[in-house]
């Protein structure tokens, strides 16, 4: 597999903005390589459904321009839809364990939320806070919290409650963990 089709499927699968130094280090090659294999993807990408975007030294990969009102439309009728029971458990897990990483969520619930938190995001319910390099986590943004009438998360109901379970559970698991080893 060439290079550039390894950096489309690291893009594909991130689904977010990550940098030539991130794609160089797991791919096990220089920057320079990285940055030469992204020139070929966007050539490879030229005419179709997908561009690779660049924002500083950022990249990543999305629909094309040309699709915007195909796009939109969609958006809109995504947006009219209920959360349901998984968008829920996973905004609660935001809301109560925030600022929480993907892979944390996904461990807590279970099952991959990539696409719950994508529209969570496209809600403005969440955001993505950048802790640099590769770390991101989300957190509930300001309109969430004025929505349900809160003014920081510490106030919402049962709060210290669900904090000081989360403490006891953690602390339960060391000892297993210390225990075993």
């Amino acid at each position: 597999m060439e290079l550039s089709q390894k950096i489309e499927a690291l893009l594909f699968f991130k689904g977010e903005p990550v940098t030539a130094g991130f794609l160089a280090k797991t791919l096990g090659v220089s920057e320079d390589e990285v940055r030469a294999g992204l020139v070929g993807l966007e050539q490879s990408l030229s005419g179709r459904g997908i561009i690779l975007m660049q924002n500083g030294e950022e990249y990543m990969l999305a629909s094309s321009p040309e699709m915007g009102q195909t796009i939109e439309g969609l958006l809109k009728e995504e947006l009219g839809k209920e959360l349901g029971k998984a968008g829920l458990e996973t905004l609660a897990t935001v809301l109560y364990r925030g600022p929480i990483s993907r892979s944390e969520i996904n461990y807590l619930r279970g099952v991959n939320s990539n696409y719950i938190l994508r529209a969570l995001l496209v809600r403005g319910l969440i955001e993505k806070v950048d802790q640099g390099g590769r770390s991101t986590v989300y957190q509930p943004t300001f309109e969430l919290l004025s929505y349900i009438g809160v003014s920081k998360v510490s106030d919402l109901p049962g709060f210290d409650e669900a904090q000081k379970a989360v403490e006891e559970f953690k602390q339960a698991e060391k000892e297993n963990e210390h225990e075993e080893g």
